[in-house]
């Protein structure tokens, strides 16, 4: 099964924790905090595999983790830091963000890759807090949280040249004369569901890309026939051969299927109408009687055609020769990416507001600083309040109206306001 899009929820690993430890040996009575930092979490990245060629793997498996860091221990030892986990896409993939639906990375080179989720960083230990007026801090900071995130990845084709037209005009033959591809060929609709590759040798030193886009129908923009499932893979190629059947042995006209076709392409895609298109009037072996009426009609609208026969293997070195010139001037194309903010936005959004007339504080930051404050050391009390400040709480909760004596929540930890 040819699997091209899919939606997967990724998250990078948690930082480790910071250690409170205190040096302990004998005959040294105070030896100092020595708790070492907690290491970072992993990452999540995507990368191009040039042994992929669909996204089949991941049409069971949906969630992906990155390993979290270690927590730090005492005499200063770190934390290790969590595995990085590397999921493997076919190259040609893009990946979306889930929220914005913006391309976020285009993996178009094997080898390519795009950190997808950050692993959040490792808290500091207890060593870091110490100062010449605090020598035995009682408190260090935990870890900061990974990050989850919604992708959607999609694969485009890496191909050169795109043959498209209707089903059953000769696309699959056309490919298998050109190059060592063996398409399935049968005297039916539909015969190719999934798209297909070949390369097709110009000389010795020279070849081009060439995919078999399975048959488009008229209101394949809207879901019709196979739909778009393979539009968005002409996306990613330089030039379109677009296969009409002159011969009229479907019963349809050509000039006709031509329009239609390119109806197709601009209700789909601006871009993808806009491309270099190169005629093939195949089956001229059945008939020639509809070719010179639908050559001229092409003409007038600015395209070149080629006679040919794809299973008489009539006239296509012409037409592959006039291709490959053509191709060589046109640039690769490149998708837009939009600016992956999910990744740089802060995370010390802080919100605050009243439910049942407790003020509710809550963000990633609060989280953090709970979570790294000894509530029995006076010490680590200081550092607490000195926070709370410094990240705006205290403004934020006399933004919101709070008054002496009322109840504040952060987390599950609970105190009565005092001015």
């Amino acid at each position: 099964m040819f699997v091209d899009i899919v939606n997967i929820t990724i998250r990078s690993g948690n930082g480790g924790n910071g250690c409170v430890s205190f040096r302990r040996e004998k005959f040294i009575a105070a030896g100092g905090p020595d708790g070492g930092d907690g290491g970072n979490g992993g990452n999540v990245i995507i990368a191009a595999d040039e042994n992929k060629s669909t996204l089949m793997d991941f049409r069971y498996k949906k969630k992906y983790a990155a390993q979290n860091g270690q927590d730090g221990k005492g005499s200063k030892m770190f934390g290790k830091k969590g595995e990085d986990l590397i999921i493997k896409v076919p190259a040609g993939t893009i990946v979306r963000s889930g929220e914005s639906g913006g391309i976020i990375a285009d993996l178009s080179e094997p080898g390519s890759a795009f950190v997808a989720a950050y692993g959040g960083k490792g808290g500091w230990g207890n060593v870091r807090f110490a100062t010449p007026t605090r020598q035995a801090p009682n408190f260090a900071k935990s870890g900061k949280l990974g990050r989850e995130r919604e992708l959607t990845l999609e694969l485009k084709l890496i191909a050169d040249v795109g043959l498209i037209g209707f089903p059953n005009v000769g696309k699959s033959t056309l490919l298998s004369v050109i190059s060592d591809a063996r398409p399935k060929i049968e005297n039916y609709h539909f015969t190719t569901l999934v798209p297909n590759l070949g390369v097709v040798r110009i000389d010795n030193d020279a070849s081009m890309v060439v995919a078999d886009i399975p048959g488009i129908i008229e209101g394949a923009h809207t879901g019709l026939g196979l739909g778009t499932d393979f539009l968005r893979h002409i996306e990613r190629t330089r030039l379109l051969i677009h296969v009409v059947d002159v011969s009229g042995s479907e019963g349809r006209n050509p000039i006709d299927d031509f329009e239609k076709i390119n109806q197709e392409l601009r209700s789909f895609s601006k871009a993808l109408s806009e491309k270099p298109q190169i005629i093939a009037a195949n089956k001229v072996d059945i008939t020639e009687d509809l070719l010179d009426e639908f050559l001229a009609e092409v003409k007038k609208l600015g395209f070149e055609a080629f006679p040919i026969s794809a299973a008489a293997n009539k006239g296509i070195p012409k037409l592959i020769r006039r291709a490959y010139d053509v191709l060589k001037t046109l640039p690769i194309p490149k998708f837009e990416l939009q600016p992956d903010t999910e990744q740089t936005e802060s995370d010390d959004t802080i919100t605050v507001k009243k439910t049942d007339g407790v003020f509710v504080v809550e963000g990633e930051s609060i989280y953090n600083l709970i979570n790294s404050v000894n509530f029995d050391d006076s010490e680590s009390l200081g550092y607490f309040q000195r926070s709370l400040i410094k990240l705006g709480v205290i403004d934020r909760l006399e933004k919101a109206g709070v008054k002496e004596g009322d109840t504040v929540r952060l987390i599950d930890f609970e105190f009565d306001y005092i001015k």
